[in-house]
């Protein structure tokens, strides 16, 4: 038998089997009970109207659309995948109470392959409980008593004292410059202004702008340079890594095995590339969340002078304390007074959401208020949505610091003023991967809002507002002018 009279022989039987696969996948997309909701186009589906530039202190027109269309949890073909969206509180906190169970992680590979495969965003299962196990001991309620507080108030200083008297500047580069030159501090011990430090934060900025880009690989993209970037990056900690073990070889003590990169060498197994990626995700995690949660507190602050008055009053009360007692720098228990600040900071997370939804994959079929989610499909909390749903959140559109106060009556507020997260506010995730830095985080702002409420007067120089693109960022880098004022 010739191979075409062969094929044509088969022919029928493949034929056939290829009916009865259709079929059956037909079958069973009739009797699954999928939300409603728009596929969109082939492959692209919705994700570029997703994706457009909307204001941070919304959901956008995108969402608007299709909440009033579809309801909170509908059906969409996202980032070249069938995705269950979610601005649904209840469902949000099932999936991230379900991960590892029903739900795992699932970033876009572009993601991946700028982080690199071991970041800690990406990692799931043991691997990533082991990271954050590494991180949780690093990031400890002893440590940011005893070591962190003092630089943190450190480097607060150090960008604060260099603002010079009605001069005009970007408040988002310097809250950067602020976050970068801690995490840079306490993750490899480099000093900040150093020329090394400012080389590395010179390739981190490229790295960055490549990570919210669009996943391009060709030359001349931000894409590309920011994988050029992180090359550079990498080369960087791999020959810190190496002066580092070289030192414990000769037996050289130094206060450099204190930081993270010390830490991870003297009380782990991980391999060198796993170490590279752990310190590479915690800078890129613990520099660009804070520093745009600092800058939104600086706008939203500059247009509430009431807040900014009680808060003065605050740290005022504080400062007199310190003063009579003879005591210079901040403690643990000054920062527990801060009651008021952490209303704030609450309210900054809420109405700013510098997380605005996360990555997640359906590992199991699983079947939420009538309707299925398939295994295999993605599913996108979306964490804005429940932060800005007027049917949680009194006028959620408004910046209200004092719905944070215990006993205030208002409806899905039951956080207390110290910041304990109620069943709607989650601004650093939950379940297993609850943001390792969450603590360190509200501590760098309350820091930060007390020296810059007893110092400054501050006012936009320009007209700027903080845009997700998805990442939230101030197109204008948020221009103000400060007048220095001593309150004490």
């Amino acid at each position: 038998m010739s191979d075409l009279e062969f094929i044509v022989f088969l022919l029928p039987s493949i034929l056939s089997l290829l009916l009865i696969c259709y079929l059956i996948i037909k079958r069973k997309q009739t009797v699954l009970n999928l939300p409603p909701g728009n596929m969109g186009w082939p492959f692209l589906g919705e994700t570029i109207g997703y994706l457009k530039p909307y204001s941070a202190t919304s959901i956008g027109e995108f969402m608007e659309q299709h909440i009033s269309r579809y309801g909170k949890i509908y059906k969409s073909n996202l980032f070249g995948e069938p995705t269950i969206v979610s601005a649904d509180a209840g469902l949000n906190r099932f999936i991230m109470q379900n991960e590892g169970r029903l739900f795992e992680c699932s970033y876009p590979r572009s993601i991946g392959g700028i982080l690199g495969k071991w970041s800690m965003l990406v990692l799931v299962g043991d691997m990533h409980r082991d990271m954050r196990t590494i991180s949780l001991n690093f990031l400890s309620h002893a440590r940011l008593r005893t070591h962190l507080l003092r630089d943190v108030e450190k480097h607060t200083l150090l960008v604060l004292r260099s603002w010079k008297e009605n001069s005009t500047f970007s408040a988002q580069d310097e809250a950067k410059k602020y976050t970068f030159n801690l995490m840079a501090k306490h993750i490899m011990s480099l000093d900040p202004g150093k020329p090394e430090t400012e080389q590395l934060k010179k390739e981190y900025i490229t790295f960055m702008k490549g990570v919210v880009s669009a996943p391009l690989n060709l030359p001349g993209t931000a894409y590309r340079k920011a994988l050029q970037s992180r090359s550079i990056i990498l080369k960087f900690i791999e020959r810190k890594m190496e002066e580092r073990i070289q030192k414990t070889e000769e037996g050289c003590e130094s206060s450099e095995e204190d930081d993270l990169l010390g830490w991870v060498l003297k009380n782990s197994n991980l391999s060198k590339e796993q170490i590279l990626d752990l310190v590479l995700s915690l800078l890129f995690a613990g520099h660009e969340t804070s520093s745009v949660s600092i800058a939104l507190a600086i706008y939203f602050l500059e247009g509430c002078p009431t807040a900014v008055q009680q808060l003065r009053e605050e740290h005022l009360e504080i400062a007199r304390a310190k003063k009579q007692s003879g005591e210079l720098g901040l403690t643990w228990e000054d920062y527990k007074k801060m009651d008021f600040t952490q209303c704030v900071i609450s309210e900054t997370l809420r109405f700013g959401n510098v997380v605005r939804f996360l990555h997640r994959k359906a590992v199991k079929d699983v079947r939420y208020k009538g309707y299925d989610i398939p295994c295999g499909w993605k599913v996108l909390p979306v964490i804005a949505a429940v932060h800005l749903d007027p049917s949680l959140f009194d006028q959620p559109q408004h910046f209200n610091p004092w719905r944070w106060q215990q006993n205030n009556g208002n409806r899905g507020c039951s956080s207390t003023c110290s910041g304990t997260t109620s069943n709607n506010f989650m601004p650093f995730g939950g379940g297993p991967r609850l943001c390792a830095g969450s603590e360190l985080a509200k501590l760098e702002m309350a820091v930060f809002i007390h020296h810059l409420v007893l110092n400054f007067h501050w006012e936009l120089a320009d007209m700027d507002h903080a845009y997700a693109f998805p990442f939230v960022d101030f197109p204008k880098g948020l221009p103000i002018r400060v007048q220095h004022h001593t309150f004490m």
